[in-house]
């Protein structure tokens, strides 16, 4: 009886000591084959849907841009060929300069032609002084931006005087020390009481020739003025409209950039007035 018993608790130990190295082995065996669980079919579709509504709601949002960007007006390019555009101290000073190396090269007999260097070097010599004086005096035309609507209507809808400022502008000009230098003299008064000094006066960067709200011609002043402030504008802007018009309104604003400032004048002439 006693030997029954003592096989019997052996073979429960052995067996409990199987079970535990069975249950170790399976354990190790389930931690060197864990791999991350797949999500469930439901939370798979919804990750799904998140994505697409995410690139759907993105590419809405790139179609106002796009709205925006075909509804922008289109600028004109300014391509015209025409002798204002040409600096005369550059054609004068180039050929001049000409002249006299070949005139020189011939008079030594290193060019061909040396019946002809008298006459070169005496042609060759003012041309190239006149050329340097135009190209020292020089004034280069400021930039013009040009809008496609606001191009339409100059011809019909711009003063005499608006029409007179731009091609002023946009021209090689000669002796002045700036663009507009008498009118902006008259308006802001250098030296003067009241005024300004002169090395305080503002400089024409560019202009602009758009269409505004109610479809009136305006052309846009864009001055720099680093010592001056924008009620020095707003103040002669009574001014600007009495030297600039008839037919005119001016308004000033402030630039896109720290120092610069624009004068919009407004022409009175309406292309429904002209219809009607």
């Amino acid at each position: 009886m006693q030997t029954l018993t003592l096989t019997r608790a052996t073979n429960l130990f052995s067996q409990h000591q199987d079970d535990r190295y069975l249950g170790l082995s399976n354990h190790h065996l389930c931690f060197l084959s864990v791999h991350p669980p797949s999500p469930p079919p439901l939370l798979a579709s919804k990750r799904h849907r998140l994505k697409l509504a995410y690139v759907a709601k993105a590419a809405d949002s790139t179609q106002p841009s796009s709205a925006t960007t075909s509804a922008e007006k289109t600028l004109v390019p300014d391509d015209e060929f025409t002798l204002a555009k040409v600096s005369f101290g550059v054609i004068g000073l180039g050929l001049g300069v000409s002249l006299l190396s070949y005139g020189f090269g011939a008079y030594f007999s290193i060019l061909p032609g040396s019946e002809w260097s008298a006459l070169m070097l005496t042609y060759g010599f003012p041309l190239a002084v006149i050329g340097m004086a135009l190209k020292y005096a020089e004034l280069k035309p400021v930039p013009c931006l040009t809008y496609s609507d606001a191009q339409s209507l100059r011809e019909t809808c711009a003063t005499p005087i608006l029409k007179q400022v731009r091609n002023d502008v946009i021209r090689f000009r000669y002796g002045d020390e700036q663009h507009l230098d008498e009118a902006l003299k008259r308006i802001f008064q250098y030296g003067l009481g009241g005024g300004i000094p002169r090395r305080s006066a503002p400089v024409l960067q560019m202009i602009r020739e758009e269409v505004t709200e109610d479809g009136k011609y305006c052309l846009v002043l864009v001055f720099e003025a680093k010592a001056l402030k924008l009620s020095d504008f707003e103040k002669r802007q009574e001014k600007f409209t009495s030297f600039f018009g008839p037919g005119i309104t001016a308004e000033v604003g402030k630039g896109e950039s720290e120092n610069l400032y624009e004068v919009r004048l407004i022409s009175y002439t309406s292309p429904n007035v002209l219809s009607s």
